[in-house]
């Protein structure tokens, strides 16, 4: 028929009156505690990993070269240290990104009073 209306259209009308109501338009769902412990387990995986590759490599060269307790602590350490300056850096990602949309929601708060 002629007059069926454009879905792509009523679209943009839908996100437009989502935006005008202040809510989030629809697909964009909003999880903090399933985002919260994705990234906590991010940050496990990457402490666990750095452990686990350090204690290979260490494994792997005291077996070469027959110092059995040695290289593998030493590594398992560094492997450790490794692990834990990932989890700095994921965890000051983490911080920005809070700070950006705090300071974006800050500001799209500023302009709705300034429109009225």
């Amino acid at each position: 028929m002629a007059s069926d209306p454009d879905p792509d259209q009523l679209r943009q009308l839908e996100d437009r009156i989502a935006k005008a109501k202040g809510i989030a338009p629809k697909g964009s769902a909003n999880r903090p505690a399933y985002s919260q412990a994705q990234h906590a387990w991010r940050m496990v995986i990457e402490l666990v990993s750095g452990l686990l590759i350090g204690f290979a490599i260490g494994y792997g060269l005291d077996r070469l070269f027959g110092t059995m307790p040695v290289l593998m602590v030493i590594f398992t350490l560094l492997g450790f240290a490794a692990g834990v300056r990932v989890m700095i850096r994921t965890a000051q990602e983490l911080q920005a990104g809070a700070e950006q949309a705090r300071t974006e929601a800050e500001q799209s708060a500023r302009d709705k009073g300034n429109e009225t």
